[in-house]
């Protein structure tokens, strides 16, 4: 089996973002890029299969900048055998691009397995994996917190209201990951140093045009102060008021 990880370049969740004078993207003066952390969660999900004799290759693609390349020699020294990057050489791409992006090279790849996270934490729209996998035409299970591989066919686990389900799915597939799936291990030394020899193909990304485009970016408005309403029972009647006329919420 050929696994392809799909990872995304986003700013580090504790980077205070700023938007830039364009209103439309984000600034990135002082912000620090990493791996999406679902990504990283599949990346570990398809070491792991490799490790335990699942899988041969474990490949790692990324649609971004030139400067992605940073974040792919990170999936190398964790322990990718190769990487790919699509070189994107600006204007705006929507999520069916990037997934006609995406599908295209891995299809290319000969991958059995296609991994995302199950959503890329800047856009927050968890879309492109459902899209690439139409594209290919294959099976699509998300929000997988356990993996088990069989002879042709993957068993996968996911938490559901109530209980957990358990569905089987034939490869070639596509599979997201959620949290619980895998523990994403550091780069040690050696990794680090054996993945300057790895294999990193940097290409054009194929042309497209989007269909949806940002027409602006906003921070969410500023929380109101906090209001002291008393003390103990006297306070109640009040509190009830405020939720029931000003909040709504009764």
């Amino acid at each position: 089996m050929k696994i392809a990880v799909c990872i995304k370049r986003v700013p580090d969740t504790t980077a205070k973002v700023r938007i830039a004078a364009d209103g439309k993207t984000v600034d990135p003066a002082g912000v620090e890029w990493v791996i999406g952390p679902y990504e990283e969660i599949a990346l570990e999900a398809a070491l792991k299969l490799k490790e335990a004799g699942k899988a041969e290759k474990v490949t790692v693609l990324c649609l971004g900048p030139k400067e992605a390349t940073k974040e792919l020699r990170t999936a190398l020294a964790m322990g990718a055998d190769d990487a790919v990057l699509l070189v994107d050489g600006g204007g705006e791409r929507d999520a069916a691009a990037v997934a006609g992006a995406l599908a295209a090279e891995a299809k290319g790849l000969g991958a059995d397995l296609l991994l995302f996270g199950w959503k890329a934490i800047d856009t927050d729209q968890a879309s492109v994996p459902h899209l690439a996998a139409a594209i290919l035409e294959r099976p699509c299970v998300s929000f997988v917190t356990k993996l088990e591989a069989g002879d042709g066919r993957l068993l996968c686990h996911r938490e559901v209201e109530g209980g957990t389900e358990a569905l089987e799915v034939p490869l070639p597939c596509v599979l997201t990951a959620q949290k619980g799936l895998a523990e994403p291990r550091y780069a040690s030394l050696k990794g680090i140093m054996a993945a300057k020899k790895k294999p990193l193909v940097e290409k054009p990304a194929p042309a497209a045009a989007a269909a949806v485009r940002t027409e602006r970016l906003s921070l969410p408005p500023e929380r109101p102060p906090g209001r002291i309403l008393g003390q103990g029972v006297d306070a109640v009647p009040e509190l009830v008021r405020l939720l029931r006329d000003e909040a709504k919420l009764l």
